[in-house]
């Protein structure tokens, strides 16, 4: 059964208070949307950190410190990229696991290369690993591609706590 954003959320929040860990975001296109969720939960301001929205490729470099050369040689929609964010996230924000977004939600700026609705997504965990995913596949629109973006992040952030060691 796949869980809806609510639920995921609600999960993270439970699991990491009773480990007393922490989590922030880095969001490019789900625009905070990780953030919002995670917070929407009672009880949230034990463990969420902050958030950065990292839209312009000027943030991702300045204050997630995604190396200006990952930037020359990759799209900022790539795992390169994202792994980088969330490594940033995590180090700028002191938090135990970082979850980050990039993608392109359409309906403009997708390319033949990277198509509308492909999002990657990176967890940095509190062991020292990163995770990755990517989506491929328009949704039927901005706000539905958005939308999924964040539950899938949301998922990859629960597996990747679940699965510690």
């Amino acid at each position: 059964m796949k869980r809806d954003i609510t639920q995921l959320a609600l999960a993270i929040i439970r699991t990491l208070t009773k480990r007393k860990q922490s989590v922030g975001t880095a969001e490019s296109c789900t625009g905070g949307g990780i953030a919002a969720a995670l917070t929407s939960i009672s009880g949230s301001s034990a463990v969420v950190r902050g958030g950065i929205v990292s839209y312009a490729t000027e943030v991702k470099h300045d204050l997630l410190h995604v190396k200006a050369d990952t930037l020359r040689h990759y799209d900022v929609v790539s795992e390169p990229v994202v792994i980088e964010m969330a490594l940033g996230a995590q180090r700028a924000l002191k938090a135990d696991y970082a979850v980050a977004t990039s993608g392109v939600s359409g309906p403009t700026g997708g390319t033949p290369e990277i198509p509308v609705g492909t999002v990657w997504m990176a967890v940095a965990t509190a062991e020292g690993k990163v995770v990755t995913h990517c989506l491929r596949g328009d949704d039927l629109g901005r706000s539905r591609n958005t939308s999924r973006a964040v539950q899938a992040a949301l998922q990859l952030l629960l597996d990747a706590i679940s699965s510690r060691a």
